[in-house]
């Protein structure tokens, strides 16, 4: 939890950074440059929030006892985890902008780079419980290990929704 507890920290300041510099008077009308495009985002969102919801399906499932669930549930949150990167990455790719363009692509990268490197340790998490899932090591009375796995994940997609707030929906917001 300490390390959910920092790591939480460390986003909180990184928006904290947007919206200072989005107030800021010599930001006026040029932050973000232009209104990001959520043609990507949202569904990538919406992808993320699935993983989560299998990923819980997977947790409960092992305290009833029910390894199959838990396979399966962390099978399709793995996958759907890495279809987010892949997804972020196509992004990424399609910006308009650069790392070094302005304080707000500096931002966009710094911050969305973070949380893609919290995914793929997570999607590295969802990897080895879905393997150990699959060799049978877990049971009702023996899930710690996927407990753990299952918090972390839904901390990165909460991040990901401030994230998506953040970076997509309040320009449009403050339009």
């Amino acid at each position: 939890m300490w390390i959910i507890a920092t790591e939480g920290a460390l986003f909180a300041y990184l928006l904290f950074s947007y919206y200072y510099i989005a107030i800021q008077p010599h930001s006026a009308g040029t932050f973000p440059p232009e209104i990001p495009s959520i043609d990507l985002s949202l569904p990538n969102t919406l992808i993320l929030i699935t993983s989560s919801v299998f990923v819980a399906i997977a947790q409960h499932g092992i305290m009833r006892g029910h390894t199959g669930r838990l396979v399966v549930g962390m099978g399709i949150g793995l996958a759907l985890g890495i279809t987010f990167l892949i997804v972020q990455y196509y992004e990424w790719k399609g910006q308009s902008f650069t790392l070094a363009d302005s304080p707000y692509s500096s931002l966009f990268y710094v911050v969305t780079g973070f949380h893609m490197a919290h995914v793929f340790v997570g999607v590295l998490g969802l990897l080895a419980i879905f393997v150990w899932s699959s060799m049978g090591y877990f049971s009702r009375t023996r899930y710690a290990h996927v407990h753990i796995v299952a918090v972390y994940w839904h901390f990165v997609d909460v991040v990901w929704l401030a994230i998506f707030f953040t970076f997509y929906l309040t320009p449009r917001i403050m339009s």
